[in-house]
């Protein structure tokens, strides 16, 4: 273990060249520049490691593989999902290192801190949706470790901006804080309302160009989010390749919960579902409304297609 965090150490304080990602501007240091500069400083001193050892030879170790998003993806159904697996050792809560300022000062021994124990022979996971679309992230993650597997959950862009509306609508009822109606986000003037952060969460060409910046294509695992809620055990199967994880997770790890409307896990005859918050269902919009919405994305989405060289069945 020791040896692996110096590794660590070692590969974020060499210096990396790349010449195949674009220069980083060198003028006037921006104060992400900074942040990771004193993170930077922090790891590089090699007593600033402490490693957490459990009496039965587990520990605690940076990720392996990282869930960037998307928001209202499926990320949570992915992790459960991927849980099934013996080898995977998965953080339960979001941890926000590479996006929240107040986290990433801390350095990565709180982020080792934040992670699950495994065993050596385990992947470590941890997700934060809200990495896919934050723009400092990519280069916080690579400097950290170039060879990081990554995997990302989408699923139609329309789809996803009323779920992700659904989330706060909710989040503001527990509350018993009124909150506008949908339309009222998404229509400005008469018009489309582009500027709504819902809708740009959903531009992925514009989020995917900033993460190939640093990761070739082959470390970054899409996983079709709406396959993953028809039918999860393929889409799990390709993530188990992606992985190279042995084939440990079947179709009869899953089952169709017809009360619930989705599919549920069975792990050694012990079932479980998704919290409630999960698969609520969307607010009703007018067909003029979603068409407009579906029209906006038809070019950015083809962009993306293009970019991954992959087509999803989105409208």
């Amino acid at each position: 273990m020791a040896a692996f965090l110096l590794g660590a150490v070692l590969l974020i304080v060499q210096p990396q060249i790349v010449p195949s990602r674009p220069a980083i501007n060198s003028n006037a240091e921006t104060s992400s520049q900074s942040v990771q500069r004193e993170l930077l400083k922090k790891t590089s001193q090699k007593n600033d490691f402490k490693e957490n050892i459990h009496s039965n030879g587990s520990c605690q170790q940076l990720p392996q593989t990282i869930i960037i998003g998307v928001r209202k993806g499926g990320t949570r159904a992915l992790l459960e999902m991927l849980s099934l697996h013996p080898d995977i050792a998965a953080a339960e809560s979001e941890v926000h290192f590479f996006d929240w300022e107040d986290h990433y000062r801390n350095g990565l021994q709180w982020y080792i801190n934040q992670m699950p124990f495994s065993y050596p022979h385990q992947i470590t996971v941890e997700k934060t949706p809200a990495y896919f679309t934050s723009p400092k992230v990519p280069e916080r993650v690579y400097n950290m470790n170039q060879s990081m597997r990554l995997l990302l959950i989408l699923r139609d862009p329309s789809e996803r901006v009323l779920s992700d509306y659904t989330q706060v609508f909710y989040n503001h009822m527990q509350k018993h804080k009124p909150y506008p109606s949908i339309e009222q986000f998404l229509i400005k003037n008469g018009e489309l309302n582009v500027d709504y952060k819902a809708i740009n969460r959903s531009l992925y060409y514009i989020h995917m160009q900033n993460w190939l910046k640093y990761f070739p294509l082959d470390h970054i695992h899409i996983v079709d989010g709406d396959k993953l809620i028809k039918d999860p055990f393929p889409e799990i199967e390709k993530v188990e390749r992606f992985l190279k994880l042995s084939p440990q997770i079947n179709a009869s790890n899953f089952y169709f919960n017809k009360t619930k409307g989705f599919y549920c896990l069975r792990d050694s005859g012990r079932e479980r579902c998704l919290h409630e918050s999960k698969g609520r269902a969307h607010p009703q919009v007018g067909a003029r409304l979603l068409q407009k919405l579906q029209e906006y994305f038809h070019e950015p989405n083809k962009k993306f297609f293009e970019l991954v060289g992959r087509t999803f069945d989105w409208h």
